[in-house]
This record gives C-alpha cells, structure tokens and sequence, in this order.
C-alpha cells in the first residue's frame, strides 16, 4: 500500500471554560444555511451543548460519523465532581438519539470543519467562541491510502440506502435524470 500524506483537521475542546452560550451552535448552524447565514436552527448544527445547567454542566460535542446500529455502552463518568453520561462523549450520529441529524430528512449530519466553505481560515463555531473554549490546529500525517474515509456525499448516499434500500434510490435517480 502506498503512503499518502493527508491534513488533519482538529478542534480541540476545553470544557471547563463552556458556560453554555451556544454560540458556536448558532454561528454553524448560520454558515451552513443555504443561503449562507440566511437561517439560523440550532437542530441543523454539527455541534451542539451537552448541557444540564442545575449541574453546571456545559459540554461542547462535535458530529462524528454515521453508524446505522446503537451502541450497548451506558456507563457514567465522574469528572470534577461532575457527573457525564457515556452518550455525552459519544460524536456518532446513531439510531438512540435524534442529535445530529437533519430534521426535515433524517440525514445524518456530519462536521466538516467548514472546509465546504473556502473563504473561512478556521470553523465558524471556533471564529465565533468568545472565551475560546473552541481551538483549530491542522497537521500533516502519513496514511494508508485504504485508510482515507468516505467522502460526505458518499455517507449520505449510505444513509439514504439504509433507510430506503438501494432500489428505491435507483428509481429515484432514473426519475430525476429523466426530468433533467
């Protein structure tokens, strides 16, 4: 296999300094409105608070990936006197819970680092967090080339097959390039 040198894209966390203004949630969920900026819905975000203010808990978690199955994990975690929930870490979009996912289409939604968006040097949600709870770091890797994911159309497509089958989708696709 060969080697290819791929960028990681990070945003790093530090929950102690979240106080739950939601910020970030508001500002993704504006820069992947269409138009841009144009809506502004905090279910369409790709990050989104943990949050049980009685507790003072305020906990930023980002979209991961796409798993079509629940997991059997349930455990809590005990951390400065503050007590988390297993799901709380959890960044995958599953069947057990409605985060992440596009409320008109079930969609999963996944965090792309705004890299859709050429014009932004760093995620909307790190731009816009004013007591920089949210940090970007890049850095180049070596990788196996069998070791680079799918792309976001292609785990969209997956979702879709999953939920409708892939007939259903075929006929879809022959309808549309007939209207086209």
């Amino acid at each position: 296999m060969a080697k290819i040198k791929k960028t990681i894209r990070r945003i790093n966390i530090k929950a102690d300094l979240c106080n739950g203004c939601r910020l970030c949630e508001i500002m993704c969920s504006a820069a992947h409105s269409t138009p841009k900026y144009g809506t502004i819905n905090p279910a369409r975000a790709r990050i989104q608070i943990i949050r049980d203010p009685l507790k003072d808990i305020w906990l930023p978690v980002f979209a991961g990936e796409y798993t079509p199955a629940e997991c059997s994990g349930r455990l809590n975690y005990e951390i400065d006197n503050k007590s988390y929930g297993e799901c709380a870490f959890c960044r995958a979009v599953c069947p057990s819970r409605g985060r992440f996912v596009e409320p008109d289409s079930g969609l999963p939604l996944g965090c792309d680092m705004c890299q859709s968006d050429p014009e932004l040097e760093t995620p909307a949600c790190v731009e816009w967090c004013m007591r920089d709870v949210l940090t970007y770091e890049e850095r180049e890797v070596e990788v196996e080339e069998e070791d680079v994911k799918l792309d976001e159309m292609k785990i969209g497509l997956e979702a879709l097959a999953n939920r409708y089958g892939m007939d259903e989708i075929k006929d879809a696709v022959a309808r549309m390039s007939q209207k086209a």
